[in-house]
């Protein structure tokens, strides 16, 4: 006894559904790109010193009063296991250790990593997303502070006005610890 076959036949997908996907396909690809950007970057410099250790960087975000409102990135030797690690030297970095550090739960998710090596590290935020989400209009300011053993320390400040309306772009330039250190704005 033969069981009857079915055969499968192509169905076409309906003209308004192809068209319904090929409407949103542009709005897929352009949406991310519509977003706006805080985008940093980060120059740290070669030395000429005997005894060379990667410096500790902190990038907060002040009010114009000088409160800080929110870590951007903190670089500290993670590796370090003993005693409390590479958290104990964080307060070498004075200013971001008084103004925000000491309250700070290290590692940070998305915040928190290692020393960087000599270079320029770019850093990117969008602005649909926290902290930049919730900032009410005004002037801010970008303060990126560097501590290094056996070196010095440094501390630059980017003056930002939120929100941008235009491209923007702040640049301040080190003299020690940190190169060139540069913000842009992208509505």
């Amino acid at each position: 006894m033969r069981l009857p076959t079915h055969h499968r036949t192509r169905t076409s997908t309906p003209a308004c559904a192809r068209r319904a996907v090929t409407a949103l396909f542009p709005t897929l690809i352009a949406g991310p790109a519509l977003a706006g950007e805080v985008a940093m970057s980060v120059q740290i410099p070669r030395l000429d010193v005997s005894e060379y250790h990667r410096p500790y960087v902190a990038i907060w975000l002040e009010s114009e009063d000088g409160t800080a409102l929110a870590n951007l990135a903190v670089w500290y030797d993670v590796r370090k296991k003993e005693g409390e690690g590479g958290a104990k030297w964080l307060k070498d970095m004075r200013q971001w250790w008084r103004r925000i550090g000491r309250e700070t739960d290290l590692a940070l998710d998305g915040i928190s990593g290692a020393t960087k090596p000599v270079g320029a590290h770019a850093l990117s935020f969008p602005t649909d997303a926290a902290p930049f989400s919730g900032l009410k209009p005004g002037r801010y300011e970008i303060v990126v502070e560097a501590a290094r053993e056996v070196g010095g320390r440094e501390v630059l400040r980017l003056p930002v006005s939120w929100p941008p309306r235009d491209s923007a772009r702040a640049d301040a330039q080190g003299g020690s610890e940190l190169g060139a250190v540069s913000v842009s704005l992208k509505p």
